[in-house]
């Protein structure tokens, strides 16, 4: 259980670029790292998923959290590159209907 986040800022674009597995050991890194980055007014944050194996429903937690901060600090979430494991989690649960996602 190991999650690598990287983080490049420019402008007003962050760019998160996330390597490894979203689960409940992992969540909390994320969510620390990810959170700050949507309280920025005016900023888009896009999480890259290209390097993420494997994630389960705490995961999707962190991005209903980071969806949430978005909407009250008049940010904006993009989530690029998931691979299809993880996009079903997203359509399973419905959340690809009111997120920004980007497949692979």
């Amino acid at each position: 259980m190991n999650l690598s986040i990287d983080v490049l800022e420019k402008d007003n674009c962050s760019t998160v670029r996330l390597s490894g597995e979203i689960d409940v050991y992992t969540a909390n890194k994320l969510k620390t790292r990810l959170i700050p980055l949507t309280e920025r007014e005016g900023t888009v944050v896009e999480v890259d998923f290209s390097q993420v194996r494997y994630m389960d429903s705490t995961g999707l937690g962190v991005f209903i959290g980071a969806l949430k901060s978005t909407k009250k600090h008049s940010s904006h979430l993009k989530l690029t590159h998931l691979n299809r494991r993880v996009l079903r989690l997203f359509k399973i649960t419905g959340l690809n209907e009111i997120m920004d996602i980007e497949e692979r």
